[in-house]
């Protein structure tokens, strides 16, 4: 049946006509999903969307008339092991003539289902001009799909990273993934009257080369997708001097634009997600924070069509660690104990779903605040469930006016039925009377303010929590980041684990009778 996708601009969207064009980024494009439920709330619509690589599956998504929350949604709970499939035993004795690592039945059978991708709906889309990018390899070419005439092997041809995956025959051609020839179609995109360019892009850009056969098997792909960009890049440029100079280009009269939504440091590779060291909710909730950042930044004219806007900081050794405290929590009250005793009357909880990221352990120890990033969502019972927040805050051991007590903070911004609200809690870590460390450490004052900040007036307050089990599984989270050898990966977690215990024992034992 014909449909019209989400972000599609009807005929009564005002504004420029935009396109929506989503990069390759392997299993990581979960992030670009929850950039999309940003770029929904803010009433973006499209008339152009484009997915090359990992890409496609976000578009496949859409087009298969999936809301963006309801993407985010099915990344969080994806088993990310499902893409995974191995070929028979006849193949792997083949050694290095063996024609891919895995194939792509896990994918057919679990994650195109799990994801919402279907190839009728996608093709009966009405109102988005959508595109999916593949290699036709005898060609050395790239072709864009239009979505009325893709098909299930177009989709796993695009998704299809020679070595990984086998290449796709269709028809008699071998089609394989676009990523080698190019990662996002700008031009096709500008030939067909786009006026906006909304990139959101995962490929790493740093100036780091690192060693190893993996990670220079990934440079490889930064150098040919950031390569092919940036030489699109350049030819956009030309045309606008083209049409500064009033000439009519593909039909514009007025400057194209740039958009470009990207993590400020390169995200996990597909392994760390794969064995856990980063989820698919880390990633959406990353993705929209990101886009929030963007959005909330961004100047009317864009970004410039320079390879600098795809450049990213280069991160230090540091760790990451997921934590969910949950709750009882009510409306109507101001402060955390009397929420608490309110939710659970009522039977209301709060949960937060956080990701701590330290991007640099030794500025981290050496910062006073001792600050990080946070991504999270929160679950509450009035609200719903999976709502991303953004402009998250987390410190351990920041200071406060008492010289005895130190807080361990959390907060983050989101939005609910057109709503700002902010959600602000405490943990005090102070040495009183009796053995009160445990409940110090993993008890969490919490109030939600209305608003975009603290400063707003609370609406609600509670207690959060911290179990046995929940700390269990928050230590079996906890990796060393961007540190490439044991040795710095053990020196990351050992200088965290010192700062923790270092504080914990300045607070506690230093207050124990001599």
């Amino acid at each position: 049946m014909p449909h019209t996708p989400y972000l599609a601009a009807g005929p009564d969207v005002d504004g420029p006509r935009r396109a929506l064009i989503l990069a390759g980024g392997g299993m990581r494009v979960a992030y670009q999903a929850g950039a999309l439920q940003a770029l929904d709330e803010a009433g973006l619509r499209f008339s152009h969307a484009d997915g090359t690589s990992g890409g496609i599956l976000n578009v496949a998504m859409l087009c298969s008339g999936l809301a963006p929350h309801e993407m985010a949604a099915r990344w969080r709970a994806l088993d990310v092991g499902e893409f995974v499939s191995f070929r028979s035993v006849r193949q792997y004795l083949k050694g290095p003539q063996m024609g891919a690592m895995g194939d792509a039945d896990g994918i057919r059978r679990d994650v195109f289902p799990h994801l919402g991708i279907d190839v009728p709906t996608i093709r009966a889309a009405e109102g988005l001009d959508a595109r999916f990018n593949v290699c036709n390899f005898a060609q050395k070419t790239n072709e864009a799909i239009p979505h009325p005439d893709v098909t299930l092997d177009h989709l796993i041809a695009g998704i299809s990273l020679p070595i990984f995956l086998p290449a796709v025959d269709i028809d008699g051609t071998t089609y394989t993934d676009a990523v080698w020839i190019q990662d996002a179609n700008l031009l096709d995109a500008v030939r067909n009257g786009a006026q906006e360019l909304w990139v959101v892009w995962i490929i790493g850009n740093t100036p780091v080369y690192s060693d190893g056969l993996f990670a220079q098997y990934v440079h490889m792909i930064e150098m040919s997708a950031c390569g092919a960009l940036h030489r699109d890049f350049a030819r956009i440029r030309a045309i606008n001097a083209r049409i500064l100079q009033g000439e009519r280009v593909h039909g514009h009269t007025e400057p194209i634009r740039l958009h470009l939504i990207k993590p400020p440091t390169p995200l996990p590779l597909d392994p760390a997600y794969f064995f856990g060291a980063i989820d698919g909710a880390s990633l959406v909730n990353m993705g929209y924070a990101d886009a929030k950042a963007y959005l909330d930044r961004m100047a009317p004219d864009g970004l410039p069509f320079h390879p600098e806007t795809t450049q990213m900081d280069t991160p230090n050794p540091g760790i990451r660690f997921r934590e969910t405290m949950e709750g009882a929590f009510a409306l109507g009250t101001t402060e955390p104990e009397d929420g608490a005793g309110r939710g659970r009357r009522d039977g209301h909880t709060l949960a937060l779903h956080a990701t701590i990221s330290i991007d640099d352990i030794d500025r981290f120890v050496d910062d006073p605040d001792h600050a990080g990033r946070l991504d999270a969502h929160v679950d509450f019972t009035p609200f719903g469930e999976g709502i991303p927040g953004h402009r998250g805050v987390f410190n351990l051991f920041a200071p406060s006016d008492a010289p005895d007590t130190k807080w361990m903070v959390y907060e983050v911004a989101f939005r609910h039925d057109g709503q700002d609200y902010y959600l602000a809690g405490k943990k005090r870590v102070r040495d009183d009377p009796g053995f009160d460390l445990w409940s110090d450490t993993t008890t969490l004052y919490t109030r939600l303010h209305e608003g975009p900040d603290a400063s707003g007036p609370v609406v609600g307050a509670g207690v959060l929590r911290l179990g046995v089990d929940d700390l269990a599984r928050l230590v079996s989270t906890m990796r060393a980041t961007n540190a490439d050898t044991l040795a710095a990966k053990t020196r990351a977690i050992g200088a965290f684990g010192r700062f923790f215990l270092g504080e914990l024992w300045s607070q506690y034992a230093s207050q124990a009778p001599t």
